[in-house]
Protein backbone atom coordinates (compact mmCIF):
# COMPACT_ATOMS: atom_id res chain seq x y z
CA UNK A 1 0.00 0.00 0.00
CA UNK A 2 1.48 3.42 -0.93
CA UNK A 3 2.25 5.62 2.16
CA UNK A 4 0.36 9.13 2.43
CA UNK A 5 2.74 11.99 1.47
CA UNK A 6 3.41 14.42 4.23
CA UNK A 7 2.71 18.14 3.65
CA UNK A 8 3.71 21.42 4.82
CA UNK A 9 1.65 24.17 3.43
CA UNK A 10 2.37 27.81 4.34
CA UNK A 11 0.21 30.70 4.89
CA UNK A 12 -1.42 27.95 5.39
CA UNK A 13 -4.19 29.42 8.09
CA UNK A 14 -6.54 31.02 5.75
CA UNK A 15 -7.23 32.16 2.17
CA UNK A 16 -5.95 29.84 -0.65
CA UNK A 17 -3.28 28.04 1.86
CA UNK A 18 -6.29 26.78 4.19
CA UNK A 19 -8.20 25.23 1.26
CA UNK A 20 -4.77 23.49 -0.07
CA UNK A 21 -4.01 21.99 3.44
CA UNK A 22 -7.94 21.22 3.46
CA UNK A 23 -7.75 19.31 0.44
CA UNK A 24 -5.11 17.45 1.43
CA UNK A 25 -5.95 16.07 4.14
CA UNK A 26 -9.27 15.25 2.68
CA UNK A 27 -7.05 12.99 0.60
CA UNK A 28 -5.45 11.26 3.65
CA UNK A 29 -2.45 13.12 3.64
CA UNK A 30 -1.16 14.36 7.19
CA UNK A 31 -1.00 18.24 7.02
CA UNK A 32 1.41 20.67 8.68
CA UNK A 33 0.72 24.36 8.55
CA UNK A 34 2.76 27.54 9.02
CA UNK A 35 1.26 31.13 8.87
CA UNK A 36 2.24 33.95 11.49
CA UNK A 37 -1.41 35.01 12.09
CA UNK A 38 -1.73 32.86 15.39
CA UNK A 39 -5.74 33.77 15.95
CA UNK A 40 -6.24 31.71 12.36
CA UNK A 41 -3.83 29.00 12.95
CA UNK A 42 -5.65 28.36 16.63
CA UNK A 43 -8.63 28.29 14.40
CA UNK A 44 -7.64 26.51 11.52
CA UNK A 45 -6.43 23.48 13.66
CA UNK A 46 -9.49 23.89 15.62
CA UNK A 47 -11.65 23.14 12.46
CA UNK A 48 -9.24 20.88 11.30
CA UNK A 49 -8.12 18.27 13.84
CA UNK A 50 -6.48 16.15 12.00
CA UNK A 51 -3.75 18.92 11.43
CA UNK A 52 -1.04 20.00 13.39
CA UNK A 53 0.49 24.01 13.15
CA UNK A 54 3.26 26.52 13.90
CA UNK A 55 2.78 30.16 13.90
CA UNK A 56 5.88 32.01 12.41
CA UNK A 57 7.34 33.96 10.17
CA UNK A 58 8.73 32.82 6.48
CA UNK A 59 10.77 35.77 6.17
CA UNK A 60 12.66 34.77 9.79
CA UNK A 61 14.74 31.75 9.25
CA UNK A 62 15.01 30.43 13.01
CA UNK A 63 11.08 30.55 12.80
CA UNK A 64 10.74 28.63 9.65
CA UNK A 65 13.53 25.91 11.52
CA UNK A 66 10.92 25.94 14.15
CA UNK A 67 8.36 25.32 11.38
CA UNK A 68 10.52 22.58 10.23
CA UNK A 69 11.34 20.63 13.34
CA UNK A 70 7.48 21.12 14.58
CA UNK A 71 6.44 19.27 11.10
CA UNK A 72 9.27 16.88 11.20
CA UNK A 73 7.89 15.90 14.81
CA UNK A 74 4.58 15.37 13.84
CA UNK A 75 4.68 13.97 10.99
CA UNK A 76 8.12 12.06 10.91
CA UNK A 77 8.91 13.46 7.15
CA UNK A 78 8.14 16.10 5.04
CA UNK A 79 7.42 14.84 1.33
CA UNK A 80 5.52 18.00 0.09
CA UNK A 81 6.33 22.05 0.45
CA UNK A 82 3.22 24.23 -0.69
CA UNK A 83 4.90 27.79 -0.63
CA UNK A 84 1.59 29.69 -0.40
CA UNK A 85 2.49 32.51 2.19
CA UNK A 86 2.95 35.67 0.44
CA UNK A 87 1.78 39.60 1.11
CA UNK A 88 0.95 42.03 -1.84
CA UNK A 89 3.26 44.64 -0.89
CA UNK A 90 1.96 48.69 -1.34
CA UNK A 91 0.60 49.79 -4.77
CA UNK A 92 2.46 52.83 -5.53
CA UNK A 93 4.88 54.61 -8.75
CA UNK A 94 8.15 53.19 -8.53
CA UNK A 95 10.02 55.85 -7.49
CA UNK A 96 7.33 56.91 -4.29
CA UNK A 97 7.83 53.00 -3.35
CA UNK A 98 8.72 53.02 -0.02
CA UNK A 99 11.57 50.83 0.78
CA UNK A 100 11.21 49.68 4.04
CA UNK A 101 7.91 47.86 2.48
CA UNK A 102 9.83 46.61 -0.70
CA UNK A 103 12.11 44.68 1.33
CA UNK A 104 9.56 43.11 3.31
CA UNK A 105 7.37 42.08 0.26
CA UNK A 106 10.38 40.47 -1.31
CA UNK A 107 11.30 38.57 1.96
CA UNK A 108 7.92 37.08 2.34
CA UNK A 109 7.20 36.39 -0.88
CA UNK A 110 10.86 35.38 -2.45
CA UNK A 111 13.31 34.94 0.77
CA UNK A 112 10.36 32.77 2.39
CA UNK A 113 10.11 30.43 0.19
CA UNK A 114 13.57 29.98 -0.21
CA UNK A 115 14.09 29.75 3.68
CA UNK A 116 11.28 26.63 3.26
CA UNK A 117 13.01 24.97 0.42
CA UNK A 118 16.27 24.98 1.83
CA UNK A 119 14.84 23.56 5.07
CA UNK A 120 13.23 20.69 3.32
CA UNK A 121 15.38 20.02 0.47
CA UNK A 122 18.22 18.07 2.28
CA UNK A 123 15.24 15.21 3.43
CA UNK A 124 14.12 15.42 -0.25
CA UNK A 125 17.15 14.49 -1.68
CA UNK A 126 18.39 11.74 0.47
CA UNK A 127 14.86 9.73 0.14
CA UNK A 128 15.50 10.82 -3.32
CA UNK A 129 11.32 11.95 -3.88
CA UNK A 130 9.75 15.12 -3.09
CA UNK A 131 7.41 18.18 -4.68
CA UNK A 132 7.40 21.72 -3.93
CA UNK A 133 4.56 23.53 -5.14
CA UNK A 134 5.26 27.46 -4.91
CA UNK A 135 2.27 29.96 -5.46
CA UNK A 136 2.67 32.69 -7.76
CA UNK A 137 0.33 34.82 -9.31
CA UNK A 138 -1.22 35.51 -12.96
CA UNK A 139 -0.26 39.16 -12.35
CA UNK A 140 3.31 37.93 -13.97
CA UNK A 141 1.77 38.11 -17.07
CA UNK A 142 -0.51 40.86 -16.95
CA UNK A 143 2.21 43.18 -14.99
CA UNK A 144 -0.69 45.38 -13.20
CA UNK A 145 0.37 49.35 -13.06
CA UNK A 146 2.19 50.10 -8.87
CA UNK A 147 2.76 46.44 -8.46
CA UNK A 148 6.07 46.90 -9.15
CA UNK A 149 7.33 44.81 -5.98
CA UNK A 150 4.83 41.93 -6.17
CA UNK A 151 5.58 41.60 -9.83
CA UNK A 152 8.90 41.38 -9.13
CA UNK A 153 9.11 39.27 -6.00
CA UNK A 154 7.18 36.82 -7.94
CA UNK A 155 9.02 36.94 -10.87
CA UNK A 156 11.54 35.90 -8.64
CA UNK A 157 9.50 33.43 -7.07
CA UNK A 158 9.07 31.69 -10.94
CA UNK A 159 13.25 31.88 -11.35
CA UNK A 160 13.57 30.24 -8.15
CA UNK A 161 11.31 27.52 -8.93
CA UNK A 162 12.60 26.55 -12.58
CA UNK A 163 16.48 26.87 -11.13
CA UNK A 164 15.51 24.65 -8.18
CA UNK A 165 14.04 22.45 -10.63
CA UNK A 166 16.81 21.88 -12.72
CA UNK A 167 18.89 21.67 -9.73
CA UNK A 168 16.98 19.05 -7.57
CA UNK A 169 15.82 16.77 -10.57
CA UNK A 170 19.12 14.17 -10.37
CA UNK A 171 17.35 13.66 -6.85
CA UNK A 172 13.75 13.16 -8.31
CA UNK A 173 13.08 16.10 -6.39
CA UNK A 174 10.04 17.98 -8.35
CA UNK A 175 9.61 21.51 -8.16
CA UNK A 176 6.89 23.48 -9.76
CA UNK A 177 4.79 26.71 -9.98
CA UNK A 178 0.73 27.55 -9.78
CA UNK A 179 -0.36 31.14 -11.22
CA UNK A 180 -4.18 31.91 -9.89
CA UNK A 181 -6.20 33.87 -11.69
CA UNK A 182 -8.79 36.08 -10.23
CA UNK A 183 -9.63 33.91 -7.26
CA UNK A 184 -13.29 34.23 -5.82
CA UNK A 185 -12.04 34.75 -1.88
CA UNK A 186 -12.21 37.60 0.52
CA UNK A 187 -8.69 39.16 -0.42
CA UNK A 188 -10.22 39.57 -4.41
CA UNK A 189 -13.59 40.60 -2.91
CA UNK A 190 -11.63 43.35 -0.86
CA UNK A 191 -9.68 44.75 -3.92
CA UNK A 192 -12.93 44.73 -5.96
CA UNK A 193 -14.79 47.25 -2.85
CA UNK A 194 -11.58 49.05 -2.54
CA UNK A 195 -11.57 50.47 -6.44
CA UNK A 196 -15.36 50.93 -6.38
CA UNK A 197 -14.73 53.00 -3.52
CA UNK A 198 -12.05 54.51 -4.68
CA UNK A 199 -14.15 55.71 -8.50
CA UNK A 200 -17.71 55.63 -7.05
CA UNK A 201 -18.95 52.52 -8.96
CA UNK A 202 -20.69 49.52 -8.25
CA UNK A 203 -18.66 46.58 -7.28
CA UNK A 204 -20.48 44.71 -9.78
CA UNK A 205 -19.13 46.72 -12.83
CA UNK A 206 -15.43 47.10 -11.47
CA UNK A 207 -15.54 43.09 -11.34
CA UNK A 208 -16.89 42.77 -15.03
CA UNK A 209 -14.01 45.49 -15.61
CA UNK A 210 -12.01 42.34 -14.78
CA UNK A 211 -14.18 39.47 -16.17
CA UNK A 212 -14.32 41.36 -19.88
CA UNK A 213 -10.25 40.72 -19.79
CA UNK A 214 -10.21 36.83 -18.99
CA UNK A 215 -11.42 34.38 -21.70
CA UNK A 216 -13.45 32.38 -20.14
CA UNK A 217 -15.28 35.21 -18.53
CA UNK A 218 -14.87 33.28 -15.17
CA UNK A 219 -13.33 33.86 -11.31
CA UNK A 220 -10.87 30.78 -10.01
CA UNK A 221 -12.08 28.84 -7.01
CA UNK A 222 -9.90 28.31 -4.21
CA UNK A 223 -10.55 24.92 -4.76
CA UNK A 224 -9.37 25.04 -8.24
CA UNK A 225 -5.61 26.04 -6.84
CA UNK A 226 -5.89 23.60 -4.59
CA UNK A 227 -6.51 20.43 -6.75
CA UNK A 228 -3.72 21.54 -8.85
CA UNK A 229 -1.71 21.38 -6.10
CA UNK A 230 -2.40 17.95 -5.22
CA UNK A 231 -2.03 16.99 -8.88
CA UNK A 232 1.45 18.70 -9.25
CA UNK A 233 2.46 16.34 -5.96
CA UNK A 234 0.97 13.55 -6.43
CA UNK A 235 2.43 10.41 -8.58
CA UNK A 236 0.53 11.25 -11.20
CA UNK A 237 2.56 14.30 -11.97
CA UNK A 238 5.80 12.23 -11.62
CA UNK A 239 7.66 13.54 -14.76
CA UNK A 240 6.47 17.15 -14.47
CA UNK A 241 9.21 19.22 -12.98
CA UNK A 242 9.82 23.28 -13.90
CA UNK A 243 6.56 23.78 -14.85
CA UNK A 244 4.15 27.43 -13.91
CA UNK A 245 0.64 26.71 -14.88
CA UNK A 246 -1.87 28.83 -14.92
CA UNK A 247 -5.20 28.30 -13.28
CA UNK A 248 -7.08 31.35 -14.16
CA UNK A 249 -9.49 30.97 -17.36
CA UNK A 250 -6.77 32.86 -18.63
CA UNK A 251 -6.07 36.29 -18.09
CA UNK A 252 -5.27 38.31 -20.90
CA UNK A 253 -4.70 41.83 -19.30
CA UNK A 254 -5.80 43.98 -16.37
CA UNK A 255 -5.53 47.29 -15.34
Amino acid sequence: MTRPRTVVVTGGASGIGRVIAERFAVRGCPVHIFDIDAGAVARTLAENPSLSGTVGDVARADDVARGMQDAVASMGRVDVLVNDAAIPGPRAPLEEMPEDEWDRAMRVNLHGPFLWMKQAVPGMKSRREGSIVNISTGSVRTLPLNRSVYNASKWGLEGLTKTAARELGPWNVRVNAIRPGMVNNERMRGIVRRIAEQEGRPAADVEADFLQFISMRCKVEPEDIAEMAVFLSSRRAGRVTGQVIAVDGHIEWEQ
